[in-house]
């Protein structure tokens, strides 16, 4: 009997969590969201460039243009060790096409600069090399975690003043909080082939670089929240 009665008042006490826990949103509440933003300048730009024997009418193998390449970059201060890396998953990325008894061969890399200048400066001395194929892929903000959690902070301290002055607007006071969504983050625009201060087509014929005083178009990141409030 004495078991029998234990796991009565078990059911009863799990009966009552359960339409606690279901029903808590059964009170007064007030509900709002909130967005917060920023505007942030890309520090990681990633160029893709594509050396192609074609391009010098068979006077250039990839090898040697690779070798020129390498020493052109560092010679304008870019550590190929970091900065560049072969693009493709395959042992050397080289494709052959065949055209009769002739082979023509390409290789493809990625280079990751870290300014608009440097972007623009790259574009110049791989030009100045017969390497005309080189092509915006992509910008990134390095420190783009962090700043999420900055803005969802703001985004949540903004949604519990809204909620403070429509509460007070209603005679009645702001609670704890018991309900909150984060609508994740957007950034934009996305850069794809273009930026202020770097042509991506074939730059003017000049003896030494001039560089733009400009920067890559900066970019929005927004993150939103919904947040319920109880009313006091």
């Amino acid at each position: 009997m004495r078991k029998l009665l234990f796991l009565f008042a078990g059911l009863l006490f799990t009966a009552a969590a359960t339409g606690q826990n279901k029903n808590f949103l059964d009170q007064p509440y007030l509900e709002t969201s909130a967005s917060a933003d920023t505007l942030v300048i890309p520090d990681r730009i990633y160029l893709g460039i594509l050396l192609k024997e074609s391009d010098t009418r068979g006077r250039t193998t990839v090898e040697e243009l690779e070798q020129q390449m390498s020493a052109r970059l560092k010679a304008i201060g870019v550590d190929t060790q970091k900065q560049l890396a072969v693009a493709s998953l395959s042992s050397d990325f080289r494709r052959y096409f065949f055209r009769g008894q002739e082979v023509e061969k390409d290789k493809s890399f990625e280079l990751v600069v870290y300014d608009a200048q440097m972007a623009g400066r790259v574009l110049f001395e791989l030009e100045k090399l017969g390497i005309a194929n080189v092509s915006l892929n992509r910008t990134e903000y390095s420190k783009l975690e962090s700043l999420q959690m900055a803005l969802k902070a703001a985004a949540v301290r903004k949604a519990r003043e809204q909620g403070r002055m429509m509460s007070e607007a209603l005679g009645q006071g702001l609670g704890r909080a018991i309900y909150i969504s984060d609508s994740g983050y957007n950034v934009y625009p996305m850069l794809r082939g273009k930026a202020a201060g770097v042509q991506m087509s074939a730059m003017q014929e000049a003896d030494a670089y001039q560089p733009v005083d400009s920067d890559f178009q900066k970019t929005r990141v927004e993150v939103s929240v919904q947040v319920k409030f109880i009313l006091e």
